[in-house]
């Protein structure tokens, strides 16, 4: 009986553990794999004949006075513009400060940005067009990219909102530590950029390269609020106002990235 009753509860114990190994399992199997640089798509980076300049972001670390003035704010405050200001301010304590008050108002400011989705468009603007007409050919032809004239491709805010310059910095950083991409709102392709990448433009047939532009379509929403430094007696510390959320959305070229498609046909399209 005790033999029957030890096998009943390790079968239980198996099948009490089944569900969370099952979906365990089903997580693993189900992840998808995110910002994956499809093949069609090169980096160019060495053949652009402009040389783009680095979009160099890091996130700016601030010093002991600003943590402790960001860690007594209710608010979460991520403003890259903000936090260096607060670097540079300088507020000195003073033993006889007992009874002391002040109030300083810095200002209305987009205090953080919350990424919601972030998803590659890998042909966001048509950039270049090359072909070869082998209609009359009998065997095939190679041809391979070659940009034609030079192109700037934009990005920039879906809708006008306040501080622009601001929020496009925080969705900036928040869209490249998302997608490990090179991103920029502004991106050039030089005329004359090369791929050695060969496409066969069979016999009787014309062929169409075509090259686009990448971009990330990024969404999400900014905080605003009224920012005040109060100091206290020796006591210091944020006070946000007025806080006000608003939903956004960008386009952010992929910088130094070509997409390509190629097209065999009878006739032009």
């Amino acid at each position: 009986m005790r033999k029957f009753s030890s096998i009943v509860l390790t079968l239980l114990l198996m099948l009490s553990l089944l569900p969370s190994v099952m979906a365990e399992k089903t997580t693993v199997k189900n992840e998808p794999v995110k910002y994956q640089v499809p093949s069609s798509v090169r980096n160019i980076t060495k053949e652009n004949t402009y040389p783009n300049p680095t979009q160099d972001l890091p996130k700016l670390q601030p010093s002991e006075l600003t943590k402790k003035l960001l860690d007594s704010s209710k608010v979460k405050i991520e403003n890259p513009d903000l936090i260096r200001m607060l670097n540079e301010s300088s507020i000195n304590s003073t033993p006889f400060a007992l009874g002391y008050r002040a109030i300083v108002y810095l200002g209305q400011w987009p205090l953080n940005y919350v990424s919601t989705e972030t998803s590659p468009n890998w042909e966001f603007q048509k950039i270049n067009t090359n072909y070869y007409d082998n209609r009359s050919g009998k065997v095939p032809y190679q041809i391979h990219y070659v940009q034609e004239v030079q192109k700037i491709i934009r990005g920039g805010l879906t809708a006008k909102i306040a501080s622009s310059e601001d929020v496009k910095k925080m969705m900036l950083l928040k869209a490249m530590e998302k997608t490990k991409l090179p991103l920029a709102f502004e991106t050039v392709i030089g005329g004359g950029t090369k791929n050695d990448h060969v496409y066969n433009v069979a016999a009787n047939r014309l062929g169409y390269l075509y090259a686009y532009a990448p971009a990330v379509n990024e969404k999400g929403k900014v905080t605003y609020g009224e920012v005040y430094l109060m100091l206290k007696g020796s006591k210091k510390f944020i006070v946000v106002k007025n806080v006000t959320s608003q939903g956004i959305g960008a386009w952010i070229p992929v910088q130094d990235y070509v997409s390509f498609g190629f097209v065999a046909a009878e006739r032009p399209r």
